[in-house]
């Protein structure tokens, strides 16, 4: 299934990419190597989901958890994160996709945050599809910064539906997630998107982010196809 075809694709994919440092290790590869790779990898599952018919992919490239690691990765990840935003957005923008953003601008240098709204900013009106960076991400901190954003903006409310909630989420205009793909053999949604994953496909691969390719995305896609989706309705 090289592009869109009868099988039914989902809306809105959700990647986990797990497995970066693993990969390089195995790989005889400084760690770090490895999410430079997993980036590149990015770059080329999000542009083939997005040629094969999906309308979103959401990336989690960044979580929340992730600054507790070393001061060291945190620093290469950082600059390589301001790198694509600077850099990579010009390829993007060629493709026709769509760049946002989702996470906390909190702890974020200036630079980096500039670059986001830039990168948002040039590839706004793009239509082939929409890749959504998680950076700086938390599915339960979101749902938290929904909240205080109602109670600041709508002090008057009474009431917070779901309605109401989602569309005070990041990135309000994304739907629900239809296919969630975590790679490397885990088995855990590690607090990623977590409104939107209420009703999701979940899918569990081996191969570590990096090694991931489009004849994985193709068996993911075509499992997809065969699922039956049910919404609590029996």
């Amino acid at each position: 299934m090289s592009e869109a075809s009868s099988a039914t694709v989902p809306t809105h994919l959700g990647l986990i990419l797990d497995g970066n440092r693993r990969w390089a290790t195995a790989q005889g590869l400084p760690t770090l190597e490895g999410h430079r790779k997993g980036y590149e990898n990015l770059k080329t599952i999000g542009k083939a989901a997005i040629k094969r018919g999906i309308r979103y992919v959401s990336a989690f490239v960044f979580s929340t958890e992730n600054w507790n690691r070393s001061a060291e990765e945190v620093g290469y990840l950082m600059k390589l994160l301001l790198w694509v935003a600077k850099n990579e957005v010009k390829e993007l923008d060629e493709a026709n996709i769509r760049v946002r953003f989702a996470g906390s601008k909190e702890n974020l240098s200036p630079q980096i945050i500039k670059a986001m709204a830039k990168a948002e900013e040039r590839t706004k009106n793009n239509t082939a599809g929409t890749l959504v960076l998680c950076l700086n991400y938390g599915g339960q901190q979101e749902i938290v910064a929904a909240i205080n954003e109602i109670l600041r903006d709508e002090p008057k409310i009474k009431e917070v539906t779901p309605l109401i909630l989602e569309k005070h989420l990041y990135v309000p205009e994304v739907p629900p997630i239809d296919l969630l793909i975590r790679t490397s053999g885990e088995q855990r949604v590690s607090n990623f998107m977590l409104w939107r994953l209420a009703y999701s496909e979940l899918l569990f691969v081996k191969p570590h982010w990096p090694a991931f390719t489009e004849k994985d995305l193709d068996d993911a896609l075509e499992s997809y196809s065969h699922r039956q989706r049910r919404f609590g309705s029996n």
